[in-house]
């Protein structure tokens, strides 16, 4: 009888969601035996969500790709690597020279995020593709808060979060962080940090019109209209003018704009804004005192806030209130992280910069304004679809889904079929890489080494943490930074044979190339030793705000350190005031009225003068179910139905719909059918479907997805509806008729 393997622990970061969590995982031989919360994490320090325990279901998962597919007479086969390469750079390459560069797409879904090979390397296959048509999961999301930021600060990521572990009141709009952990704001364990909050006499109000976990847990539930968060914000900031409780604090000098902002706001009176909010003026007012006399508390506004029509300028005032109660930058209100590496508001002259611009170049079809690099995903579809030069005829995707996940999917499905070539790089046969002709698979997330390049940037705590692969990969399968370097090769004329190891190096030095020539000369020579990821994540830490300088700092971060660190990582510290350093605006102040936000009030105004809708869609995040390819594991799956209809008592019996039957939403020409759940949860004339369902079509491998479909209320949308500024899709207070179905 043999005997069976030793059991060993191991350690990894978790790459499933922005919270970052250590986990220690107990393996026997390369058999996974659990997952639990690493205790020694230094900075998630044992907490863990169901969705950590899940990546053990997705290492094993049967339908998760491990060869790549190419389409061969109508059907998906198995090849290997080289095959598949060979197949992209005969039908890519002549395209691309009859009908130029314009002709690829690229778009690039949110799980790239998680990867440290794809977020160091997407950047490297945009620019070899050298297209205007790239679309990302950002305007799905997360644009119209980084917008907001790099016109108020100067940079894209100079995003402030809340210092919650010495705050004292903290107001949240349109978020759900104890669900999600943290959104653009990474926080393990907020439930528990919100508590200790109260504990020591701190406030939680939260705005929502639904009563969501996070509700739940406030002292305060202030039960907001969707789509009104500009109107709310706008009687807040009038409240502070108009009662003279406006205090900058020692930011007074790094400020430009306040008149103008002062200006601007002035119609915009609670009294006025109240109706269509659905908060009465009288709280409107009480919440503007309470933000201007606690002595640390902050604003927080998330998803909710960003995917509407006024996204922009929402995620605008959030930080306008934060630094009018003299609560941005100090501990315990809104803060800068100083991420170890790759933050851009680290490097060069601190206090004063190019500032951001938008609109360089234009969509072609629709003319929407090119935002940090992109247009809006909703232009995707009629990009491909509308003849003439700059049409889109091939494309690549790299771990996104949005069939499911953008507005009008049933579009976007039959304008991929259009597509005289496309590529994916991707985990899964899903609803949007059932139309590819090539897909190439990424590893197992246990089988690639891991750093969070963007989260850093977003944390509540400074740190650095680095975690190794925790299992094996076969030897065949590259990991994904390779699979992107191959496809770079490609499209800079290389070929799918070029050699990796002399490409890495020169994308490394065309890096270096701001360097003096004999200093970059010194880098390459000290990081030889390096490739890919890790030579990048090197060259990072050393040359950021905490690293060694190359020798010149002993005491700082190299990655040697970062790995002799691990399993439990390296605290860095709480949040420190950072303006005015962080700043890199023009006038190297914080700008609080940049001219294309006020003048976007004017569409506020003219909202004003319209009727509320009477009845509108929201959705909802779920601990279980933050993104489409979790419906394929088990440990996540089971449990009750989540993709019901979330309905408010007055509603169900005013339209007759019954608990546990089924009702039929129609918007926009379309319809969908979903069961409803009455709940008091959610205010009356707003009903809630949770994103990222609708599995199931001809074609998909995600049996597990395929048992409990769910409806895609994206389907629904208006792909044409967005924010203007930031090109970001309407997914939430969309009007809607709902009838009983059947």
């Amino acid at each position: 009888m043999d005997t069976p393997p030793a059991t060993a622990v191991a350690h990894r970061i978790c790459p499933v969601c922005e919270a970052c969590c250590g986990l220690e995982l107990q393996l026997q031989g390369e058999r996974i035996v659990s997952i639990r919360g690493h205790a020694g994490d230094r900075f998630s320090g044992g907490y863990l969500c169901p969705k950590g325990v899940a990546l053990k279901d997705l290492h094993e998962d049967p339908d998760r790709l491990r060869a790549p597919l190419v389409r061969r007479g109508g059907r998906f086969v198995e090849v290997g690597w080289d095959e598949a390469f060979r197949e992209i750079e005969a039908r890519l390459v002549p395209l691309r020279e009859r009908h130029g560069r314009d002709a690829l797409g690229l778009v690039i879904g949110n799980p790239t995020v998680h990867k440290t090979g794809l977020m160091l390397y997407v950047p490297r296959l945009v620019r070899a593709a050298g297209t205007h048509n790239v679309f990302t999961a950002s305007t799905l999301d997360q644009m119209p808060k980084q917008l907001a930021s790099g016109l108020m600060y100067g940079h894209w990521l100079t995003i402030a979060v809340p210092d919650i572990e010495r705050c004292e009141h903290l107001l949240v709009l349109g978020a759900n962080p104890a669900t999600s952990n943290g959104s653009m704001w990474t926080v393990p364990d907020f439930r528990g940090k919100a508590r200790a909050m109260q504990a020591r006499g701190g406030r939680l109000v939260v705005g929502d019109p639904r009563r969501s976990e996070t509700a739940a847990l406030a002292d305060e539930h202030l039960p907001i209209h969707p789509g009104a968060d500009v109107h709310f914000l706008l009687g807040l900031v009038h409240t502070l003018f108009d009662e003279g409780l406006v205090r900058l604090g020692r930011l007074a000098p790094h400020v430009a704009g306040l008149e103008a902002l002062q200006a601007a706001v002035q119609p915009y009176a609670a009294e006025r804004v109240s109706a269509r909010c659905g908060i009465a003026a009288e709280a409107i007012r009480r919440q503007a005192r309470l933000l201007a006399t606690a002595p640390r508390a902050a604003v927080y506004g998330r998803i909710g806030t960003c995917t509407q029509a006024y996204g922009t300028l929402a995620n605008w005032l959030v930080d306008v209130l934060n630094v009018l109660t003299g609560h941005l930058d100090e501990p315990g209100g809104a803060m800068f992280p100083k991420a170890a590496v790759f933050a851009a508001n680290t490097l060069g002259a601190p206090g004063r910069g190019r500032g951001i611009v938008t609109g360089r170049y234009r969509s072609r079809v629709s003319g929407a304004p090119e935002v940090l690099g992109e247009f809006p995903m909703g232009c995707l579809a009629e990009e491909i679809e509308t003849p003439g030069e700059g049409q889109v005829r091939a494309l690549i995707t790299v771990a996104g889904n949005p069939v499911l996940s953008a507005p009008n999917g049933p579009r976007l499905a039959a304008a991929l079929e259009q597509l005289e070539f496309m590529v994916s790089v991707d985990l899964y046969l899903n609803e949007t890489t059932r139309h590819a002709d090539v897909i190439l698979p990424g590893r197992s997330p246990l089988e690639d080494p891991h750093y969070d390049v963007a989260f850093a940037q977003l944390s509540h705590r400074n740190h650095a943490r680095y975690s190794p692969a925790v299992l094996p990969a076969a030897p065949d399968h590259p990991p994904e930074w390779q699979v992107l370097l191959r496809l770079v090769a490609i499209l800079r004329g290389e070929g799918a044979g070029a050699d990796l190891r002399a490409l890495d190096d020169r994308l490394f030095a065309e890096d270096l190339q701001r360097l003096p020539p004999e200093q970059a000369g010194a880098v390459m020579r000290l990081l030889a030793h390096r490739e890919g990821p890790e030579r990048l994540l090197d060259f990072g830490l050393r040359s950021g705000p905490h690293g060694d300088g190359f020798g010149r700092r002993p005491d700082g971060l190299t990655l040697d350190k970062v790995m002799a660190a691990a399993p439990a990582g390296i605290d860095l510290g709480p949040l420190q005031p950072r303006v005015p350093e962080v700043l890199r605006t023009p006038s190297g102040c914080i700008e609080l009225a940049p001219a294309m936000l006020l003048e976007d009030l004017a569409r506020v105004e003219a909202d004003l003068a319209q009727p509320v809708p009477e009845l509108v869609l929201v959705g909802r995040r779920q601990v279980r179910s933050n993104n489409s390819w979790m419906h394929n594991l088990p440990v996540l799956a089971k449990g009750p139905y989540r993709c019901t209809l979330l309905v408010h008592p007055d509603d169900a019996r005013r339209l007759g719909l019954r608990d546990g039957a089924p009702a039929r939403i129609e918007a926009n020409g379309r319809a969908i059918e979903a069961p409803v759940e009455v709940s008091e949860e959610m205010r009356p004339g707003v009903v809630s479907l949770p994103h990222g369902w609708g599995h199931g079509l001809p074609g998909t491998r995600m049996a597990v997805a395929a048992e409990r479909p769910g409806a895609n209320l994206n389907a629904l949308l208006d792909e044409a509806a967005r924010d203007p500024l930031s090109g970001t899709a309407v997914l939430s207070g969309v009007p809607v008729r709902l009838t009983a179905a059947g």
